[in-house]
């Protein structure tokens, strides 16, 4: 292993890892962490895992971001098990303990690294190509709520605090209106006052929650395409991946982000807004492939607000975007002057047409609880 990146010879001999190493190949797809694929040779058949070494900037407590998804992984790989799943070790991601039994190792320059077994013959989608694939993908996501509905949500960390909180991100952009750090205000006095008669839309999901109705789940948070390993000869969604940002939540949370990202008909930084719309042939296509594994798991409140939390998660992306863009773009990542703008516009007009389109989508989702 001389020849590899520093740190990596040190990192690999603190975990158990079988066979002789053969080689690396560093993985640049992820905007987070720092992803390498080790190759390994087992008595002649090639072993292979994954190692990561872990944004401690984004996420300053490992200890509690690990046994957020150790202890998520392994309820999910037991259940797997208990239901005779098929190849339960391809159903979620295993990570394996250090030498020390934790499951990340912290190397000398204070670099936190962990490793899980690579997942064979799947492949990541960036774009959705056709309804099947959408399908797929709320089966898979749906598959993820039902497996974990016995899970007590409320015993993991909160790794990101007020992550949904939608009430507290209106706050947060109120004073970023009030503050107008960037002094653009003046440009955005229309997509302010968007924002702003929806108000009441981010008190409707939090108080539910202190009222009892709604229940706390374990939520993934980042429910994009490429966060699903497909099986290459079923093309079904047989892994849920990037497991960081799991942690409590709503059900709706998830669902409705898959919505805002997968069957908006433009780009998520699309300038000419009247490209923006809700296709409802992949809305309905996700919602059949997610109630159909998600199944009795999620209440009939839950699912009854299905395209709320479509409308609200979108609408709270804008929120952050036109945040960001009045705080002077010191959250999300801009290739110019106004991309902020463009993102808090596109999302908006997305919402827009929900709302249109709401009663189209009650109706959609009514069909398959």
């Amino acid at each position: 292993m001389a020849n590899m990146p520093f740190n990596i010879e040190e990192v690999c001999e603190q975990f158990s890892l079988n066979g002789t190493f053969i080689r690396y190949e560093q993985i640049n797809n992820g905007h987070i962490n720092n992803t390498y694929h080790l190759i390994f040779d087992e008595e002649g058949q090639t072993k292979k895992y994954v190692l990561q070494k872990v944004n401690t900037h984004v996420f300053r407590k490992p200890d509690q971001l690990m046994s957020n998804i150790v202890a998520v992984t392994s309820h999910i790989h037991n259940k797997n098990i208990e239901n005779n799943v098929d190849c339960p070790e391809r159903r979620t991601l295993v990570f394996l303990p250090c030498l020390s039994g934790k499951y990340y190792y912290t190397d000398k320059n204070n670099n936190c690294w962990r490793v899980y077994i690579y997942v064979n013959d799947v492949y990541t989608c960036n774009t959705i190509d056709n309804e099947e694939i959408f399908f797929n993908a709320g089966v898979a996501f749906g598959e993820f709520q039902n497996i974990l509905a016995d899970f007590d949500g409320s015993s993991l960390f909160e790794t990101i605090e007020n992550f949904h909180n939608t009430v507290s991100r209106f706050a947060d952009f109120k004073k970023a209106v009030q503050e107008n750090l960037s002094g653009r205000l003046h440009n955005v006095k229309e997509e302010v006052e968007f924002a702003n008669t929806r108000e009441k839309d981010t008190h409707i999901l939090v108080d539910l929650i202190a009222e009892g109705k709604l229940p706390l789940r374990v939520t993934h948070n980042d429910t994009k395409l490429n966060n699903i390993l497909f099986d290459n000869k079923t093309n079904k969604g047989i892994c849920i991946i990037d497991l960081d940002t799991v942690m409590p939540g709503l059900s709706l949370y998830d669902f409705g982000d898959s919505i805002r990202f997968g069957a908006n008909t433009a780009a998520e930084d699309e300038k000419d807004v009247s490209k923006v719309s809700l296709d409802l042939n992949l809305y309905e296509s996700y919602v059949k492939g997610y109630l159909s594994s998600a199944k009795d798991a999620l209440t009939d409140l839950e699912k009854e607000l299905l395209p709320f939390g479509a409308k609200l998660m979108t609408y709270e992306c804008g929120i952050r975007f036109l945040m960001d863009y009045l705080n002077g773009d010191k959250y999300f990542h801009t290739d110019y002057d106004d991309h902020n703008l463009v993102r808090a516009r596109t999302q908006f007009a997305l919402v827009a047409d929900m709302e249109k389109k709401m009663d189209k989508m009650l109706e959609i989702t009514k069909k398959y609880c």
